[in-house]
């Protein structure tokens, strides 16, 4: 696949021996502390180059600060975070956006800017001070091959405060594709969409990784949707480390009641998926499980 291909440059860069033997992303006792509340605990934590990672755990678990600490967006309070080799300070705001890039929840809000310029926004990692980029054919190029992957193209001229929800994280997918990021960060990317938005988020998604060698981390609410897309999963509870591994290793029954405190789901394994899918079931006696 040539539609995303990077410079000749960055790849002489990632082939680089030193650095590519690293972990994509590395934790040693990270921790976040904010307002005196403790977000994260002490975490070691390895996440291997071309890995898709799901972050599971009920609200409050510290989740979103976890991908806050690997953005530089959240200071670690202890340890720390290496991104490719290199403690996160040593980069540059420019040179950190070149390496990763983050999905936000909410997507892109609903502005009065077009579909075009909120892709042309992606670029800003390879622009100069006065907004050019040394080779701005290519760039134009490799928008519009985004724009046609993503569906995008009939769109181009749309203000996003005209789009539906689906439309716009599917924009907001665009940009971040606009980086030519190595590391993925997405913080519930589902959210808020239908079936068919998640669906098509997810595999769109897969299908990048697949073909750029990409990293992924993703912080989701819906286990058998991590469980089908994530080739492993954290799980977190109170900022702390409870389990990782693939989903059949961590996501069975006791496991997954003890970390939402619920009633022990029925798993089942569906001959077409391959993964451990979760049936839920309300309790009559409002008893709540703990570990």
């Amino acid at each position: 696949m040539d539609w995303m291909k990077r410079k000749g440059k960055r790849r002489e860069q990632q082939n680089t021996p030193s650095v590519e033997a690293s972990p994509a992303i590395a934790l040693h006792g990270a921790a976040c502390t904010y307002d005196g509340h403790q977000a994260i605990q002490p975490l070691n934590w390895i996440v291997q180059r071309g890995e898709f990672w799901g972050v599971l755990g009920p609200n409050g678990s510290g989740k979103s600060s976890l991908l806050g600490l690997i953005s530089g967006a959240e200071r670690a309070s202890a340890g720390i975070v290496m991104v490719h080799g290199r403690p996160l300070p040593e980069y540059s705001r420019r040179e950190l956006a070149r390496e990763l890039a983050v999905l936000p929840q909410e997507g892109l809000p609903p502005l009065g800017i077009t579909v075009r310029e909120a892709l042309e926004m992606g670029r800003f990692p390879y622009r100069d001070r006065f907004g050019r980029e040394p080779d701005s054919e290519t760039a134009k190029a490799l928008l519009m091959r985004i724009a046609e992957r993503l569906a995008l193209t009939g769109l181009l001229s749309r203000r996003l405060d005209e789009l539906s929800g689906g439309q716009r994280q599917r924009v907001a997918l665009g940009q971040v594709m606009a980086q030519q990021p190595k590391v993925l960060l997405l913080d519930e990317p589902t959210a808020y969409l239908d079936i068919h938005y998640q669906l098509d988020i997810m595999e769109l998604v897969q299908e990048w990784r697949a073909e750029e060698g990409l990293t992924v981390v993703a912080v989701l609410h819906d286990l058998n949707l991590a469980s089908q897309y994530a080739q492993r999963l954290l799980l977190l509870r109170e900022g702390r480390h409870v389990a990782e591994g693939t989903s059949e290793e961590v996501l069975t029954p006791e496991v997954v009641g003890a970390l939402y405190e619920v009633m022990p789901p029925i798993r089942i394994v569906h001959e077409e998926i391959g993964t451990p899918q979760m049936l839920f079931r309300a309790q009559s006696d409002r008893h709540r499980y703990s570990k």
